[in-house]
């Protein structure tokens, strides 16, 4: 049987490749992994607007019920809310179903530990044990021991706890926001008219299944189309669980998540709240944001594709602030993990303060011509070692020398390996992709199958 857990927890076709009675015992053997110490431990319980999340809220609930601890369910909230509230509530652990920014046949089950972190490996793995095969640890409790279910009204401590980082009065602005119809459709509006400003909204209206449907951070142009209509002042975009921001400029010109990092880690490095001068992001962002950083006197440190590898650099070194292209942002000392509004409130913090149009604070980092070409192959694990492949990558890397550099990697979830190369000439670097990947089709395709 493959791994239950993948990058971002317990992810599939929900009732197919993620039914109840396996929300049913993540939520037992969770509930024990997580909580052994305590005798009645409480867990903090969350969703997304995906019609299936009653469905899987109820299975995982009765399970974590069954296993001796309480559960408080806070609704439909933000995956990144899910964090704090558990903190706030000081509870135990906490629990996510989203899927984030996948369709809403999807849905996903992901723990946070008590001070708000993703789960590493080794944990998921005693949980996944603990499903596949249980043993005595997981308990049945009867009569007063079972747990109770209580609820709680989440929205109204993490909008407080948004708006609270803010700090600044967002009055005269007239901010566009679409909210994907998903969990931040209530709280994102509700902070930002907190702070003071002028708010329209679209995609506040999640029906059970319109989740991500042609909008959201996935989908920018609804935002960009909005902002031009309304003449907003910025325009802020968010993906189903609200983890990741897109914005767009005055102008509906999109803004992604290296821009803000660009914007953010330069302001931040201003006035000394830049840890180790250091932002760290992954092998896909844009040359052009190393670039900027170096000109502000900034470092940065790339990981692998993933937020979770982001933050584990983070933590490793001492770090506070890093990201990723797709606008999932982290800002350590404001939360755990990549958190959508909080991105948002500090890059119009940033507009503010600087008395700056996005449109200007943008221009900070220009973006280099980036081409991305995935090869499709029989086997991807025979990339690794392969002596023409390496020999034909490292003749690429010394073309391009400082103007330019190359990613060779394969993709995590298919059959593919993606060739990504960037620079200032786009004629030499689609040139090199196309040499790379040649290769690549050549030593890793049987002739039947050969294709890019």
């Amino acid at each position: 049987m493959s791994r239950l857990f993948g990058t971002d927890g317990v992810r599939g076709v929900a009732n197919r490749d993620l039914p109840p009675l396996l929300a049913y015992h993540l939520g037992r053997a969770g509930a024990c992994v997580l909580s052994e110490n305590h005798k009645k431990p409480l867990i903090v319980v969350g969703k997304d607007t995906r019609i299936s999340g009653d469905m899987l809220e109820s299975a995982l609930v009765a399970g974590i019920l069954s296993a001796g601890a309480d559960v408080l369910k806070v609704g439909v909230m933000p995956t990144p809310s899910i964090a704090f509230l558990t903190r706030h509530f000081n509870a135990d652990a906490g629990v996510v179903i989203s899927a984030s920014h996948n369709p809403v046949e999807y849905n996903g089950i992901k723990f946070f530990n008590k001070e708000g972190y993703k789960l590493p490996d080794a944990i998921e793995d005693e949980i996944e044990a603990l499903v596949k095969n249980p043993d005595s640890r997981v308990k049945s409790p009867i009569g007063p021991e079972i747990g109770r279910a209580m609820q709680e009204d989440g929205r109204k401590p993490y909008v407080d706890f948004i708006t609270n980082l803010a700090d600044t009065d967002f009055s005269g602005l007239k901010i566009a926001m679409d909210c994907a119809n998903g969990a931040s459709y209530w709280v994102a509006p509700a902070a930002f008219r907190a702070l003071g400003a002028q708010v329209m909204v679209i995609n506040d209206s999640p029906d059970g299944c319109n989740i991500n449907v042609k909008c959201g951070s996935t989908h920018p142009e609804a935002i960009s189309d909005f902002v031009r209509k309304t003449g907003a002042d910025v325009g802020l975009s968010f993906d189903g669980d609200a983890d990741r921001l897109i914005a767009v400029d005055e102008n509906g010109q999109i803004v992604d998540g290296d821009h803000v990092m660009a914007i953010c880690g330069v302001y931040l490095h201003r006035r000394g709240l830049l840890k180790n001068s250091t932002v760290v992001t992954t092998v896909m962002s844009n040359m052009g944001l190393a670039v900027a950083l170096k000109q502000a006197g900034i470092s940065i440190i790339r990981t692998k594709v993933g937020d979770r590898y982001v933050l584990e650099e983070i933590l490793k070194g001492g770090h506070n602030f890093g990201g990723e292209q797709s606008g999932h942002i982290i800002f350590l000392d404001h939360n755990t993990t990549g958190d959508g509004l909080i991105t948002a409130v500090n890059l119009v913090k940033v507009m503010v303060q600087e008395k700056k149009p996005l449109s200007e604070l943008s221009k900070i980092m220009k973006v280099y011509p980036q081409v991305l070409l995935n090869v499709r192959v029989d086997d991807k694990s025979r990339y690794e070692g392969n002596a023409r492949i390496e020999e034909t990558i490292k003749k690429a890397e010394e073309s391009l020398g400082e103007r330019g550099r190359i990613v060779v990697r394969p993709s995590g979830t298919e059959p593919l390996i993606r060739v990504m190369a960037e620079g200032e000439d786009e004629t030499e670097i689609n040139r090199i992709v196309r040499e790379v990947a040649a290769v690549i089709k050549e030593e890793l395709q049987t002739p039947l199958t050969k294709s890019f």
